[in-house]
């Protein structure tokens, strides 16, 4: 399997930090937040970490080279943020076969095994890693509902109401056929291509899309609050 890693945006909530390295490089227990993402994808047995990068992104390219341990690293360039879907759109090229997507922000206190498996099973298309948050959380990133099975029926981003307090951690293991989902899609009102849309897509085209619930921790780093929290974790 190979893997995406989005790792282009700017970081604003974490400047001054930011102002002269992209997030990814930032340290959390004396590592860059990506090797941290990085160690995650090869437990797992991706063979291919392809990273997007944007934002001050010849600097990942100089620090990471063309491999992590036994993994080649392929670079590819996201010129303008354009939302989840757009970045994944990005790599296309790059991936062969399934593909686990993981965002370069986060750092996880658990192995990302149960979502992997639960993507190979024959009856799912593609398998989502979740978690519970509270209802002000949810109006910030993707909501998710599901049947009694944990299949999902509704994905949506950034609601304004959210439909329930389940939402996606930024980790999906995903079909090879999601690359042409997310060039199908327009943008949404807030003008990015979202990855809720591209699956919904996948959805409507009789794809099956299963969740998984984290067990364990995560912190999607995004102040410096974020990188506190994530150090006394790993300590």
């Amino acid at each position: 399997m190979h893997a995406i890693v989005p790792a282009a945006g700017e970081g604003t909530r974490l400047r001054p930090l930011t102002s002269d390295r992209p997030k990814g490089l930032l340290e959390v227990d004396n590592r860059p937040i990506l090797s941290h993402c990085f160690d995650r994808l090869c437990e797992v047995g991706v063979t291919v970490i392809v990273v997007v990068i944007g934002y001050r992104g010849a600097q990942i390219v100089d620090y990471y080279g063309d491999c992590y341990g036994e993994a080649p690293i392929r670079y590819v360039r996201q010129p303008e943020r354009k939302g989840l879907a757009h970045a994944i759109a990005q790599a296309a090229d790059a991936v062969e076969g399934d593909v686990l997507v993981c965002n370069g922000d986060n750092v996880f206190g658990t192995s990302l095994e149960s979502v992997v498996e639960t993507r190979r099973r024959s009856d799912v298309d593609a398998a989502l890693l979740v978690e519970r948050a509270s209802p002000a959380v949810a109006r910030t990133t993707g909501v998710v509902v599901t049947d009694e099975s944990g299949t999902v029926t509704e994905l949506v981003e950034k609601p304004d109401e959210p439909p329930s307090t389940l939402v996606t951690t930024g980790v999906y293991a995903l079909p090879e056929s999601i690359f042409e989902h997310c060039r199908a899609i327009a943008p949404s009102d807030r003008g990015e291509y979202e990855l809720p849309d591209a699956i919904a897509r996948l959805r409507e085209h009789g794809g099956v899309v299963e969740t998984v619930e984290l067990e364990g921790w995560r912190v999607n780093v995004n102040t410096e609050a974020d990188l506190s929290e994530a150090e006394r974790k790993l300590r």
